[in-house]
């Protein structure tokens, strides 16, 4: 087994809520800069940027992974990781079909910029990504595996957006196998209540809107291989995390 650093939640410019700087060429050059083998480019309810993070990413010696960070029927977020970008849009297709098509206004909530390797601006997103998607919690974990990919729920001490606070609680019939932290200090508070946390792995990542907050290189992730497949077999509990 080998360890990887490893920042598996971050946003591009994409997401409304990105800065304007987090283009795909400033995330990979900020995560080669600081020695992270492994990362996640997942903006919210959509994959349409990985394309690009990808490309840099085989330049710069950065392993990525396409993903998103969905926003669940529930308002739950989750991050979904795919083996493959050709999985990760077909997600983002089914994902797009299901968003609430509400315009986005930019001087609200920010612009949503879609980018090429060349970190041009190929287009904008009209519809606004923070929205609720049509699917459910529950139905989650079953289909992002029929596209062969692992789903963690985000940062579940939070108090907005977390599985525990929008649901309330952790479904004991949950089939998830990892779960995030953004501040590990509150992992014994958060077990205490929902006992589904014992058996699962735990990770904590960035949620990095900014350049800056993207993780240094502290955190490893366990995994049997440095690929794709070796970190998504890590999420599904195959391997052990530190």
């Amino acid at each position: 087994m080998i360890s990887l650093t490893y920042d598996l939640h971050i946003h591009s410019c994409l997401s409304p809520c990105g800065d304007d700087d987090m283009t795909p060429g400033n995330i990979v050059g900020m995560a080669a800069i600081k020695g992270l083998d492994v990362i996640a480019v997942t903006d919210h309810n959509s994959c349409r940027n990985c394309p690009a993070v990808m490309k840099l990413a085989q330049q710069f010696g950065v392993l990525a992974i396409p993903g998103m960070e969905i926003n669940t029927s529930e308002e739950v977020h989750a991050v979904c990781l795919f083996p493959s970008l050709e999985q990760a849009l077909a997600f983002d297709d089914y994902v797009y079909e299901r968003l609430m098509k509400f315009p986005n206004k930019e001087e609200i909530f920010g612009r949503q910029q879609l980018m090429d390797e060349e970190d041009r601006e190929i287009g904008t997103e009209p519809y606004l990504l923070i929205s609720s998607v049509d699917i459910s919690f529950d139905r989650l974990w079953g289909l992002v595996r029929s596209y062969e990919g692992a789903m963690f729920p985000a940062h579940v001490e939070k108090d907005a957006n977390s599985l525990i606070a929008n649901l309330g609680f952790v479904p004991p019939d949950s089939k998830f196998k990892t779960a995030e932290l953004k501040d590990l200090k509150k992992l014994h508070e958060v077990r205490r209540g929902n006992p589904y946390l014992d058996n699962c792995v735990i990770i904590s990542n960035s949620d990095a809107h900014y350049l800056e907050h993207i993780h240094e290189p502290k955190l490893t992730l366990g995994v049997r291989e440095k690929s794709i497949q070796g970190v998504l077999d890590a999420l599904l509990g195959e391997v052990l995390i530190r």
